[in-house]
C-alpha cells in the first residue's frame, strides 16, 4: 500500500500500537482513494473496534478511537458480537495469562506471528455488563492518569528543548540585541547576553562564548560487560539495563553479579545506547546496573543536566548520520572524544540550569508515579477479572494512592 506525507488516512501497523494506544505520531498515511476504494472492510476499522498486533511484538492492543484509519497485515481487527464491552476485553487480553496464551500459540523463531483463529478460540470471563463497566472504570482511571503524566512530560520536554534552542542554538537574545530589538526577557537576564557575534569552528556564536569539549561540562561512564549467562527474568538481584530497555525504562533481566566496573544508574541520569541509534534518555526507571554498550553522561554540576542532554543531541545525530555500516552502527569513545559544543558564560549556564532543572525533576517524578500506577494496574487487572478483588475494594485502593 503506497504511503504519503501529509493528509490522508492513517495506516496503522504493529509498530504504531504501544502502551494500549495507537501512536499516530509514528503512523504513515495512505491516500484517500486507496482508503475508500482499494481496502476491504476488514482493513478499515471503525471507532470502537479492537486492534491486536499479530506480527513481531504480538499481543499489543488498542481501541480504534477514530474513523479515518486502516491497518496492514501485521494488525488484526476484532469486531464486537455484542456480548462484551471491547474496553473490558482489551484489559482481559492484556492480562499476563492471556498474553502467555498468545505467546505460546505463536509461530516463528525470529519474528513472532499468531494466527487470529487461535485468538478466536481463547476463552475469557464475561461477567455482567455492570461489572465489566466497574472494571473498566477502575483500570481506565489509572490509564488516564498515566496518559496525563505522559502528555505532561511531552509538554515539559518541549519547553526545555525550546528554551535551549532559543538561547544556545538560535541565540535569540543575542540576535535581538544585535538588531536593536527587545529580547522579551527581564532586563536582568537580557543584560547577561552580548549584542554581537564572532566566528568559531562551529560557525557564528555570541561574543565571549566559546567552543569546547563535552568533557568540560560532563564526564562519561561506560557500562560493564555483565555475564549474560547469569541473567534471570524472575527478579533475582538487580535489574540490568540494555540498549533495548532505554525507551521503555523497564529492564527485562536481572543479575546477582557484582561487577567490579559496574555502575548503577538512577532516576534523572542521562543514558545513551551505543549501537543502532544514538539518543539521550533521561532515565525514569528503577535503579539498575548499566550493561556494556550503554553509557552515561554525568554533568559536572547537577543543575546542568538539561544543558548536557540537549548539547549532545546534535553530535550524537551527526555520528549516526555519518556511520556507513551495513548492519548495526556503533558509537565509540573516540566519537564522544570529538564532541564539540558551544559553551556560554558560567552565569548564563547556571541560569539555564535554574530554569530547566525543575522541568526535568517534574518529568522524573511523573515517570516514577506512572511506574507505580502501572504496577498497581497490572496487579489489579487479573484479580479484578478473576473476582479475587471486588470493585469497592479496588476503588478504596485508588483513593489511597490519590487517583
Amino acid at each position: 500500500m503506497p504511503t504519503i506525507d501529509g493528509d490522508g488516512a492513517y495506516m496503522v501497523t504493529a509498530k504504531d500500537i504501544k502502551n494500549g494506544r495507537i501512536q499516530y505520531q509514528t503512523a504513515r498515511r495512505t491516500s484517500w482513494d486507496a482508503y475508500r476504494g482499494k481496502l476491504t472492510d476488514k482493513s478499515r476499522p471503525v471507532k470502537g473496534d479492537l486492534l491486536l498486533t499479530k506480527d513481531g511484538s504480538i499481543g499489543r492492543l488498542a481501541l480504534c478511537d477514530r474513523g479515518d484509519i486502516c491497518i496492514n497485515q501485521s494488525v488484526a481487527l476484532l469486531q464486537s458480537n455484542g456480548k462484551g464491552d471491547f474496553r473490558y476485553i482489551k484489559y482481559v487480553l492484556e492480562a499476563p495469562e492471556y498474553q502467555r496464551q498468545m505467546e505460546a500459540g505463536s509461530d516463528g523463531s525470529t519474528i513472532k506471528h499468531i494466527y487470529i483463529t487461535r485468538v478466536d478460540k481463547m476463552m475469557i470471563p464475561l461477567p455482567p455488563r455492570k461489572e465489566q463497566e466497574g472494571i473498566i472504570s477502575i483500570l481506565g482511571t489509572l490509564d488516564d492518569k498515566i496518559e496525563l503524566n505522559r502528555k505532561t512530560n511531552e509538554t515539559l520536554e518541549a519547553m526545555a528543548k525550546a528554551l535551549f534552542k532559543s538561547w544556545f542554538v538560535d541565540f535569540d537574545p543575542v540576535r535581538a540585541k544585535a538588531e536593536g530589538r527587545p529580547t522579551g526577557l527581564p532586563a536582568e537576564i537580557s543584560d547577561l547576553f552580548s549584542d554581537s557575534f564572532e566566528d568559531s569552528e562551529l560557525g557564528e556564536i555570541p561574543s565571549g562564548w566559546r567552543v569546547g569539549s563535552i568533557y568540560e561540562v560532563s564526564s562519561v561512564i561506560y557500562g560493564a560487560p555483565f555475564s549474560s549467562s547469569l541473567f534471570n527474568s524472575n527478579g533475582e538481584g538487580v535489574p540490568v539495563v540494555r540498549i533495548r530497555d532505554l525507551p521503555t525504562e523497564a529492564p527485562a533481566v536481572f543479575t546477582t553479579e557484582i561487577h567490579p566496573k559496574g555502575t548503577l544508574i538512577k532516576p534523572g541520569d542521562i543514558v545513551v545506547g551505543m549501537d543502532g541509534e544514538f539518543r539521550g534518555y533521561l532515565w525514569g526507571g528503577n535503579e539498575c546496573w548499566m550493561n556494556q554498550r550503554v553509557c552515561q553522561f554525568v554533568p559536572k554540576t547537577n543543575d546542568h543536566s538539561c544543558f548536557v542532554m540537549e548539547s549532545i543531541r546534535k553530535p550524537l545525530m551527526e555520528v549516526e548520520m555519518s556511520e556507513t555500516a551495513t548492519t548495526v552502527i556503533h558509537l565509540g569513545k573516540g566519537d564522544i572524544d570529538r564532541f564539540k559544543i558551544v559553551i556560554p558564560s558560567q552565569t548564563i549556564l547556571d541560569l539555564f540550569g535554574v530554569k530547566s532543572k525543575p522541568l526535568l525533576d517534574t518529568i522524573v517524578r511523573n515517570k516514577k508515579e506512572s511506574r507505580s500506577l502501572t504496577q498497581l494496574r497490572d496487579t489489579l487487572l487479573p484479580k479484578l477479572i478473576s473476582g479475587e478483588i471486588r470493585i469497592p475494594a479496588a476503588e478504596r485502593m485508588l483513593e489511597e494512592v490519590g487517583v
